[in-house]
């Protein structure tokens, strides 16, 4: 054993990595675990910089792992708020349809609700009203199960329990070269340090492709960032909104669209809008990295999701770069928000995975190769499928060093 340093390695610190580590620990006391992040603290990027919605599942075909993992880890999400007092409610939400050929889409969502078991109900004019006076739509339904949390906080505590276990999470700390052998895993990172493990798991999201790459395995897909622009309600217009409020979903593209949060801090945050981001941690217009954008513009799979998109593209673009144009998407559910009611509110970048053929990858992605795990595509609902997420590649990993969970 002197050869290894521990026994597995887990890649960024984001809440899929954490809860990774969190449930190695669980699954098998005793096992060294060794979490290495390139930022300062944890959950950086996608878990910090999400609407905080702790999803139902309805939205994911039944037999999916987006629906197996977000149906179990909605409730174990609550459960786990709950017993270790982070911020959290259970609000319900709506998902409005403002248009006639919305309609047979939202019935569809029905029928999928009900096939997962939700408390789900259909609602008139008059109905929606009760929930959300100030939201305009024909029809809609309710999804009891939805809520809101700090997903940051969430992602502390699993960074905290997995460290009480023994983990070792390393901040500051770029992965720059990795090798292998048989039954042993090298990381070197950007200062020099090596650190030797029986098994890698690869939980770096906006990075996880490039991870693989550097792993030497072929992830069959690149990651193309689409960055998530939202906006506030002014705290004085807050009350316009009572809770979670949604449009019918394209099931055409893997985003929600414009929607209405009242989140854990009592803030109605608005949006996101969906555009190409210039880099993978391309928070802004302004934020440019020649060599990430130069990879996404030679990807065959960017140039296919441009043609096969680009009428829904055109249409993102523009908001993101007209505020009235963003404001009138806002006033189809929301008719009395106003353009000088948007508040300006920090951005996200989704990590999608897309295949060569401009596929967006629609489900949860894994792979393996000798030594290693590789989480591939965990964008939303992901922080809210976290646990059962963690325990996956738990699993993975033990039958990768031979052992039976505890």
């Amino acid at each position: 054993m002197a050869a290894y340093d521990c026994d597995v390695l887990v890649i960024g610190a984001g809440i899929v990595g954490l809860s990774t580590a969190y449930a190695l620990t669980r699954a098998a006391p005793g096992t060294r675990v060794v979490v290495l992040e390139k930022e300062s603290g944890p959950a950086r990027h996608q878990t910090g910089r999400n609407s905080g919605v702790i999803h139902s599942g309805i939205y994911y075909p039944p037999g999916s792992l987006k629906a197996r993992f977000a149906l179990q880890g909605s409730a174990e999400m609550v459960k786990f708020c709950t017993e270790h007092d982070i911020p959290h409610e259970v609000t319900g939400k709506l998902i409005v349809a403002t248009d006639r050929s919305e309609l047979p889409r939202l019935h569809g969502l029905i029928q999928r609700g009900r096939e997962h078991g939700l408390p789900v109900r259909e609602l008139g004019p008059a109905q929606i009203a009760e929930y959300e006076p100030e939201v305009d739509g024909l029809a809609a339904i309710h999804v009891g199960t939805t809520g809101v949390c700090d997903f940051a906080a969430v992602a502390r505590r699993f960074a905290r329990l997995a460290e009480d276990a023994g983990t070792r999470i390393v901040y500051g700390t770029e992965v720059t070269t990795i090798g292998r052998r048989p039954g042993r895993v090298a990381v070197r990172s950007a200062d020099g340090t090596v650190h030797r493990a029986r098994a890698l798991v690869n939980c770096a999201g906006l990075h996880c492709d490039r991870i693989a790459r550097l792993a030497g395995d072929a992830p069959g897909m690149r990651i193309v960032p689409f960055r998530g622009e939202y906006f506030t309600l002014a705290p004085e217009r807050a009350a316009l909104v009572r809770g979670l409020v949604y449009p019918v979903p394209d099931p055409a593209f893997p985003f929600l669209g414009v929607h209405l949060t009242r989140g854990i801090d009592g803030a109605v945050h608005i949006g996101p809008n969906a555009v190409p981001a210039l880099a993978r941690e391309g928070y802004d217009w302004r934020t440019i990295r020649p060599a990430e954008l130069a990879g996404t513009l030679a990807y065959p799979g960017s140039w296919r999701i441009a043609r096969r998109h680009w009428r829904y593209g055109a249409g993102e673009l523009h908001r993101s770069l007209s505020r009235p144009a963003f404001a009138d998407a806002v006033r189809r559910l929301l008719p009395a928000a106003r353009e000088e009611d948007l508040v300006p509110s920090p951005a996200g970048v989704r990590a999608q995975a897309v295949l060569p053929d401009g596929t967006l990858v629609d489900d949860f992605l894994f792979a393996e190769s000798p030594g290693m795990i590789h989480v591939l595509n965990a964008p939303s609902p992901a922080a809210t499928a976290s646990l059962p997420i963690g325990r996956e590649v738990a699993r993975r990993v033990m039958a990768l060093l031979g052992r039976s969970r505890a």
